[in-house]
């Protein structure tokens, strides 16, 4: 899956769409829907197992464990969020080896200080110094280069609102993550407007890309690709669009019982949709009885025949 992550960073043709896979269920029914990548986010993913606010609270072998899961259940390729990389350079060469031997394709780390990370798009972020983020990303960089040249590892940039940042600082360290770090992949955190986005473009070679930040509005595929972006960054649609149909969904079974469910069922009796089910070449029903056949030729173990 990380060499084919490669294959679609290096894509001009066509925007590479990420999104989040909430669950490795959601996944597969994304993935049956033409999903081609997805992103294992602290806040979005990680913190909705947890019940935890994306400020550093979860650990690396948490989100491991949880993007491994995804991972491990579909066939598209899947990029964890790293925070801030968990701790120092040794920290961080460990979280690479694990996301390598989770099957996981590629690995996001922020430029955030590991004491006072804060969410996206919140109030008080900070920036470590250049020398420091460089050096964070270097020690990724090398530890992939060891065991999977093909493990992708991007760089997130929080420099344009952070209090001791601004655009300049922020242009001035994705080139420096890109050139300098050697990173395959930077990411403008907070653009302003579509023109800091094509300095920030202009500024930077190989793959790129931008979070909504502060533009008024998700920007299209065709709009990514007049900017000359190739990534379309879209994390949270998922989560959105399933909590407003739960919430929609208590609402009236809370009014209708019963009746709000069959009403449900009568809506989708000609517009079925996909069930996360174990497919048969997975670890599910079909294989587990063929493994019995296999195994126990003369009958399932713990069931009673009679002689």
């Amino acid at each position: 899956m990380s060499g084919r992550l490669r294959e679609l960073l290096q894509r001009r043709d066509k925007v590479l769409v990420v999104l989040h896979p909430p669950t490795a269920t959601h996944a597969r029914i994304m993935e049956r829907a033409g999903c081609e990548a997805g992103f294992v986010g602290t806040s979005g993913v990680v913190g909705s197992y947890t019940g935890l606010a994306d400020v550093g609270t979860a650990t690396m072998t948490e989100c491991v464990q949880i993007a491994g899961w995804i991972a491990q259940s579909v066939s598209f390729p899947v990029i964890m969020d790293g925070d801030t990389g968990h701790g120092g350079i040794m920290a961080v060469r460990r979280m690479v080896r694990e996301c390598i031997r989770a099957g996981i394709a590629g690995v996001r780390i922020d430029d955030q200080p590991i004491e006072g990370k804060r969410r996206t798009q919140s109030a008080g972020v900070e920036v470590v110094p250049l020398e420091q983020a460089v050096a964070r990303y270097r020690a990724a960089v090398d530890m992939r280069n060891e065991l999977d040249p093909n493990f992708v590892i991007m760089a997130q940039c929080y420099a344009r609102d952070a209090v001791n940042g601004g655009l300049e600082e922020c242009i001035g360290r994705l080139k420096a993550y890109r050139k300098d770090a050697g990173v395959d992949w930077v990411q403008f955190e907070s653009p302003h407007s579509v023109d800091e986005i094509k300095q920030a473009r202009a500024a930077v070679e190989g793959p790129f890309s931008f979070m909504k930040g502060k533009l008024p509005r998700y920007l299209g595929l065709e709009e990514h690709l007049a900017l000359g972006v190739n990534i379309a960054w879209y994390p949270g649609f998922t989560h959105q669009v399933m909590w407003a149909a739960l919430w929609d969904f208590m609402q009236d079974f809370q009014k209708r019982g019963i009746a709000a469910w069959e009403e449900f069922e009568a809506s989708r009796r000609d517009r079925p949709y996909s069930r996360p089910d174990v497919g048969p070449t997975g670890e599910g029903g079909e294989m587990q009885r063929e493994l019995e056949q296999r195994y126990f030729p003369s009958g399932t173990p713990g069931t009673h025949r009679r002689k």
